[in-house]
């Protein structure tokens, strides 16, 4: 689901963050499969909107996700999948001169990643 914004400032903070957070997050995601030695694959979707779902698979179990909605979780404040209220930015992530926190970013998206892994 495409996520709802309270302004348009919020959805401008939003532009400013994505691309930066799908990188780091499928850079991560390889980078963890590879420790771990999960198995890694990607399937195209259009429906909702065109994505990805990201496939992890250790022996039997098998959990997918949809890269945009790990997207926002990294970037919304409590994000959570299909939500009807408008979402707000992540505040740690962009600095007071409005630049992004480079660190912040990778450290939360680092945290969801390995969220992912632990459902083994």
């Amino acid at each position: 689901m495409q996520p709802k914004f309270k302004d348009i400032k919020e959805y401008e903070k939003a532009q400013l963050l994505l691309q930066p957070i799908y990188i780091r997050l499928i850079d991560n995601l390889r980078q963890q499969s590879e420790l771990l030695s999960w198995d890694i694959s990607y399937e195209e979707i259009t429906k909702p909107f065109p994505a990805y779902i990201v496939c992890l698979k250790k022996g039997n179990y098998i959990s997918k996700n949809n890269i945009w909605e790990l997207c926002f979780q990294v970037c919304f404040d409590s994000y959570k999948s299909g939500q009807i209220h408008p979402v707000e930015t992540d505040k740690n992530l962009i600095d007071d001169d409005g630049e992004l926190d480079w660190q912040q970013l990778d450290f939360k998206t680092k945290i969801l990643v390995k969220s992912l892994f632990i459902s083994e």
